[in-house]
């Protein structure tokens, strides 16, 4: 059959208006939190949203993840693998001209104006520095509050989020994060990305504001998991701090 151009047309023009509104709907909630992150009065908003250039301590001992991360992994994920995004951000960032007055979260705004080195580099550290934050040994295994309310009224029910973002997890195909974020409307999405990168990007296919985010590189689970990506996603739900979410979250709504 052949093709009717004006129906052809019609469909472009749909495409592209639906694009443009998901577009319009992320960088409204990247405006808006970028905002809190640049502005000096934000107070504690600002100081749990705003990521800086370098690598800061790891908030616990390696081994006290041990229920989901052996001590191994932990200490080579932090001082090797996250250690040298920090390291190479920092060359990007004196090399390309950032100032240092901005937020992290504002370059990646705007990633795609940058090198591939500040790219994968600033998504590795950003995304590194909010997982750490996202663990804790005392992980309750489950949200409460205004979050658990959001999350049952977004996804139906705590468990039915879960399988989501596991499955977001699961079905990243090789290398990368799968998220819970807010998106331009203030509603909870889950989606995932490739490798290094991350909602705040400019170049990201899924846009809002991180709030949690599950690092399935290899190098995150395979000394103890090896190839059993499933069993590392599921012990990694123990571990996660809600509490550190949650707070995220407030913040975001502000």
């Amino acid at each position: 059959m052949e093709n009717n151009p004006l129906h052809t047309r019609r469909n472009f023009i749909n495409t592209s208006l639906k694009a443009g509104v998901a577009l319009s709907v992320g960088s409204a909630a990247l405006g808006s939190f970028l905002s809190s992150c640049n502005n000096n009065t934000a107070g504690n908003n600002a100081a749990i949203l705003t990521t800086g250039f370098t690598q800061t301590p790891l908030p616990y001992a390696y081994n006290a993840l041990e229920k989901a991360i052996d001590s191994a992994t932990m200490e080579i994920h932090y001082t090797k693998h996250a250690a040298a995004y920090a390291k190479a951000l920092g060359e990007a960032v004196a090399s390309e001209g950032v100032d240092a007055k901005t937020s992290l979260e504002t370059v990646l705004s705007k990633v795609s104006k940058y090198s591939t080195k500040m790219r994968n580099n600033a998504g590795g550290h950003y995304n590194h520095e909010l997982f750490w934050k996202s663990l804790s040994p005392t992980g309750s295994g489950k949200a409460g509050g205004k979050l658990l309310t959001a999350i049952e009224q977004q996804f139906n029910s705590f468990d039915a989020f879960k399988n989501q973002l596991t499955d977001a997890g699961k079905n990243r195909f090789g290398s990368g994060w799968a998220w819970l974020y807010v998106d331009g409307s203030k509603e909870l999405k889950i989606g995932s990305t490739p490798n290094q990168d991350n909602p705040l990007m400019d170049a990201s296919e899924i846009k809002g504001v991180p709030l949690l985010g599950l690092d399935v590189w290899e190098h995150a689970y395979y000394l103890r998991y090896q190839n059993k990506r499933p069993d590392y996603i599921d012990a990694w739900w123990s571990v996660v701090n809600w509490d550190y979410v949650a707070e995220r979250y407030q913040a975001v709504l502000g």
